[in-house]
């Protein structure tokens, strides 16, 4: 699958001209669950599923209740459960086309990782071993759901543990990511952080073992206030938000910087969850992050429960001058830097200016 999509990306970025190529993106932290735009939602509810029909019977009272900000991040996670309930393998199709199809043509996105946790798309009647026995046969269905020629995005799938699951299912997502590098490039856990504390010692285990296993690793740490584990830091690539580190523990930036972590800044999901109220606030977070040379990728986190796309990302910080556009240019760098599966070590935009550039001097010589 992934060699597909990179067949078709050289394809695609053979024939288009530098200026369109500057445009494309790289989007490293995304939820499946909270990918799908209300409307699609919505349609499906309208069209599949009575109950939530019932429930919401005009799509404006569905949008509202849908992308409001919540008080808590505890509270805003209760949404996921809504869409994850309804995506299984026989709807994953419907909603990852559509998924792929809105990014490619509306946020120009090259690159996609798609994060989810697989054991949460099984039927909650089965027992728990049969639930891990059909987690490869979603991995399998996202993938070849993803692989679409006539969106040629590459894309791949971070694997999720759970913080309210138990140990024996996030092993099993841990050991399914291994044995399936043809749509997995790594894993992260999920599931609100201030459930981390009491299990600490276990999760430090999984992430040692993904490791262990040759896993690309990151993890929603330091979003929050509940959410600051140190311990967890040395076993991830990236972090998941981590804006908590400039505002609050500063003194951590050497270490991350060492360790060439990068953090995946959300920028709307902090005022979504409450843990931000203004998005100048992340002003602090970036300038004390490029001065110790951290990198920053933006990214949005669930797109379609804030009704947002990456670029409108990227104009919120510019607007508000948070970044300039130099720090922007220098965040979407180190998306692609950072991507765990962009078959490139150049931007898009990089190698189709060595493309022209070559055929330039090719006519030249003739």
């Amino acid at each position: 699958m992934r060699r597909f999509c990179e067949d078709l990306f050289i394809v695609e970025i053979s024939s288009v001209s530098t200026e369109a190529l500057v445009t494309l993106h790289a989007e490293l932290h995304r939820h499946l669950g909270g990918s799908v735009v209300p409307r699609v939602l919505w349609r499906y509810f309208q069209r599949s599923n009575a109950d939530l029909a019932d429930r919401f019977p005009n799509y404006p009272e569905f949008e509202e209740f849908y992308t409001r900000p919540r008080n808590t991040l505890d509270e805003y996670l209760e949404l996921h459960t809504l869409v994850e309930k309804v995506q299984t393998i026989d709807t994953l199709p419907y909603f990852v086309y559509r998924l792929i199809r809105g990014a490619y043509i509306f946020e120009n996105l090259a690159y996609l990782e798609l994060r989810y946790t697989p054991y949460l798309r099984t039927p909650e009647h089965l027992s728990q071993s049969q639930r891990i026995e059909q987690m490869a046969e979603i991995v399998q269905v996202v993938g070849k759901s993803s692989q679409l020629s006539e969106y040629p995005i590459v894309t791949s799938q971070i694997l999720c543990m759970h913080s309210r699951l138990p140990y024996e299912v996030n092993r099993a997502i841990v050991d399914l990511a291994a044995q399936t590098p043809e749509y997995v490039c790594g894993v992260d856990l999920a599931g609100g952080d201030a459930q981390y504390a009491d299990r600490l010692d276990e999760f430090i285990t999984l992430y040692s073992y993904a490791r262990s296993l040759g896993l690309n690793t990151t993890g929603h740490l330091y979003e929050t206030k509940s959410g600051c584990y140190p311990e967890l830091l040395p076993y991830l690539m990236r972090i998941g938000h981590g804006i908590q580190i400039p505002l609050l523990y500063p003194e951590l930036l050497k270490s991350v910087a060492d360790r060439r972590q990068c953090l995946e800044v959300c920028p709307t999901t902090y005022l979504k969850t409450g843990t931000l109220s203004d998005l100048r606030q992340l002003k602090v977070v970036f300038d004390r992050c490029f001065e110790a040379g951290v990198d920053i990728a933006i990214s949005t986190d669930n797109a379609g429960l804030h009704n947002v796309r990456l670029p409108f990302e990227y104009e919120s910080l510019l607007t508000q001058d948070i970044i300039g556009f130099q720090q922007l240019q220098a965040c979407q760098e180190a998306a692609f830097r950072h991507a765990f599966a962009y078959p490139h070590n150049q931007t898009p935009a990089k190698l189709l200016t060595e493309l022209l550039d070559h055929k330039q001097m090719a006519h030249a010589s003739l």
